[in-house]
């Protein structure tokens, strides 16, 4: 198993799975930005790798006069958006109880400043739809969930606990963390 370090390559990082804690211990220890995502750490450590220098990755933050104008179907999309409580709020009320912030609908807001609220509200019900019909895209840094659920396409018959063991022994080879029948290998070497 590699372990993360300065002198890695970027090649070698990139292509080499670890947790979100083990980022933020490396970026920690190289005195670098340790907040924020899985995917703006991984940035920050390749361009560390590549370059020395430290990265930082700024977040968006919702302004007051966004909090202070009352959110309607033809209000605007802000740029930079940030899904915050006042949005929550309005979206609950527009669209029902049951709403919540999908990975894939806060995309389509943060891609789609400028669009209307009303034009949100039928982006958000035609994901849903798209959900209902068909396999949704796992966003890259969620490797686990994507093998698992590949994992479980191909062997509708194994257990959780097997998936996993499959996952554990992929996870520590290098290149791409994807399921491929031949990780049930693992399975024969318990």
């Amino acid at each position: 198993m590699a372990i993360l370090n300065k002198n890695m390559s970027v090649a070698d990082f990139k292509t080499t799975y670890f947790l979100k804690t083990e980022l933020q211990a490396f970026c920690k220890q190289e005195a670098l930005q340790a907040t924020g995502s899985k995917t703006d750490l991984t940035e920050i450590i390749a361009y560390y790798l590549e370059t020395g220098k430290s990265l930082t990755i700024k977040k968006a933050s919702v302004t007051k006069k966004n909090l202070l104008e009352p959110l309607t179907l033809t209000s605007i999309i802000e740029e930079n958006f940030v899904c915050s409580e006042v949005h929550r709020e309005f979206f609950k009320k527009e669209i029902g109880k049951n709403f919540s912030f999908n990975v894939v609908f806060q995309k389509w807001l943060k891609n789609n400043s400028g669009k209307t609220y009303q034009e949100a509200i039928s982006a958000y019900q035609q994901i849903l739809a798209e959900k209902k019909t068909g396999k949704t895209k796992i966003n890259q840094q969620f490797k686990y969930n994507t093998y698992i659920r590949d994992f479980f396409a191909d062997n509708k018959n194994r257990t959780l606990k097997e998936a996993i063991t499959c996952w554990n022994f992929k996870k520590q080879q290098k290149g791409q963390h994807q399921y491929a029948k031949a990780d049930l290998i693992a399975l024969k070497t318990k």
